[in-house]
């Protein structure tokens, strides 16, 4: 894409609410509070990023809000971004970290896990499960919930479990218990 380098998909549109424009957003990677209302968001037409203004905002669940964005006013408005990948500026992103945004920050990343039983870190050999796309927060079992080629799975966030974290490039490789696949 053309002029977009500086920008980071957060969210998608997954359809219309009502028939006003108002939209259903699907957040990935970030809360949708931590969402800057004051700096456009981009959608992307014809290979080039088309800045749109936030209206209104109103949090659905942990990963979904429902969002009126300037010039989106109908059905058929909404027909026309749906499935459509919605951008920020990075600089406008809270950072995140895992020590600050516990486990929820993990939305987005790539769950890998080792194939075989060799787990020597130096020169284990990994296949990928999925991408990791909620956080559920069970008292004593944290979950994340992954998509993989068979559907969502939910699998138990235990420290013992996780074998190495890289938030360079969003991956967490896991020893994940047999039968969870």
């Amino acid at each position: 894409m053309a002029g977009s380098d500086n920008l980071q998909q957060i969210a998608q549109v997954l359809k219309s609410n009502g028939t006003d424009g108002e939209l259903v957003l699907g957040f990935r990677e970030i809360a949708p509070e931590d969402i800057n209302l004051n700096e456009p968001v981009f959608i992307v037409f014809d290979g080039l990023p088309v800045p749109f203004y936030i209206e209104s905002f109103s949090k659905r669940g942990n990963t979904k809000a429902l969002v009126r964005l300037t010039d989106i006013c109908s059905m058929e408005d909404v027909e026309e971004i749906a499935g459509k990948a919605v951008y920020v500026e990075e600089e406008s992103l809270p950072e995140m970290s895992l020590e600050e945004d516990g486990y929820a920050a993990l939305i987005g990343w790539l769950l890998l896990a080792p194939v075989g039983e060799d787990i020597d870190e130096e020169d284990m050999e990994v296949e990928e499960i999925g991408e990791i796309t909620d956080f559920v927060d069970i008292p004593n079992n944290p979950c994340i919930e992954v998509e993989t080629k068979n559907g969502a799975v939910m699998i138990p966030l235990h420290e013992d479990l996780i074998l190495s974290v890289d938030p360079e490039n969003l991956e967490i490789i896991m020893q994940i218990p047999a039968g969870l696949l």
